[in-house]
């Protein structure tokens, strides 16, 4: 039994180093807005193991000081609280923080589009992206409450509106787009997952995600490649399916929301050459109207240091791209359509 004991500290030790790799050399406060949620609670749980957050603040309509009191006993050197759902609650959960993640908002049903959730979770984004303007203008922001390709408009518009938007700070989190197509590549090709790396720009819902497989030099064609592309771009309809109207993808979800704090953690705290991709106010396709749009980004300690360019792409995947723009630019001024009729509401 004690030997069984040390096993399972070791491999869970191993895990946490292989995960978050480095020890915090400053104080940094983490905030999780949602943190009750099917999304929030398995994300809290991995920023709690990870070294680099030296505070974690969750807040949520309901719950959120049960799952603080939780995870608090975890034997982590970062301090865990809870706050209550008032506007002095929120307003303290946001003070000081560096990085405000929101899973916040409402699960998708078998049948639903990410769109569907469109006005419950436009206003409930709208909400915390005020009280984030207010108590922490200088935080970077990362949206994961769906739809990504709108709320993220949604709370650039509220910022703006506040005078403190910058667009360095903005962050939607498509990483779950990458793991999914890396994984999905893997399967196909026998490959080890942990090593692939395959580029996916556009935005995060259906035909807005573009995995760029010739830029990691595979080809696939004809069925096998129809249903690569569909497997990545509709992934989140796959779970929802499977789980049968209990939720959505929110175990795989946390992961990436909190391998992509980690990665801006990093790169907050000086490592240099940190690559992630996300959907951020990007100069990319302005000119064909698409104010944001995914494709990687280097990381620094001001947020966005460098939008890369999509780069090369085959004849079939710039027909993708077509696609996806036409869908972005539509999702975009949905959302900021939205935010300035009811940004008072």
């Amino acid at each position: 039994m004690f030997a069984a004991r040390q096993a399972s500290k070791s491999v869970f030790g191993a895990v946490q180093r292989r995960t978050f790799s480095a020890t915090a050399s400053n104080a940094t406060k983490v905030a999780v807005l949602g943190a009750a949620g099917g999304i929030g609670q398995p994300l809290s749980l991995l920023l709690k193991l990870n070294p680099r957050v030296t505070e974690l603040a969750l807040y949520d309509i309901k719950g959120a000081p049960g799952v603080a009191a939780d995870i608090s006993h975890i034997n982590t050197k970062s301090t865990v609280k809870g706050y209550e759902p008032s506007g002095a609650g929120i307003k303290e959960c946001l003070t000081g923080a560096e990085i405000v993640l929101i899973p916040a908002g409402v699960p998708r049903k078998p049948g639903m589009t990410r769109d569907d959730l469109f006005n419950t979770n436009a206003s409930i984004v709208r909400d915390l992206a005020k009280a984030a303007a207010d108590a922490c203008p200088e935080a970077n922001i990362l949206v994961i409450a769906n739809p990504v390709n709108s709320t993220v408009p949604i709370t650039a518009e509220v910022f703006k509106s506040k005078g403190v938007y910058n667009p360095k700070r903005l962050f939607g989190v498509t990483t779950l787009d990458v793991v999914r197509a890396s994984r999905f590549i893997s399967q196909l090709k026998s490959t080890d997952p942990a090593t692939e790396n395959i580029t996916v720009v556009g935005g995060h819902s259906g035909a807005t995600i573009v995995p760029l497989l010739s830029q990691a030099g595979y080809t696939l064609e004809g069925a096998e490649r129809d249903e690569y592309i569909k497997r990545v771009q509709f992934g989140g309809d796959e779970v929802v399916q499977a789980k049968g109207g209990a939720g959505s993808a929110t175990l795989s979800m946390a992961m990436a929301g909190a391998r992509f704090a980690e990665s801006l953690l990093k790169a907050a705290q000086g490592q240099s050459g940190v690559v992630e991709p996300t959907y951020v106010d990007s100069p990319l396709y302005k000119d064909q109207g698409v104010t944001y749009f995914a494709s990687q980004v280097e990381l620094g300690p001001n947020g966005v240091e460098k939008i890369h360019p999509v780069g090369e792409m085959s004849e079939f995947e710039q027909g993708l791209l077509e696609v996806c723009l036409k869908d972005l630019k539509s999702n975009i001024e949905k959302g900021e359509k939205w935010v300035k009729e009811n940004m008072g509401n």
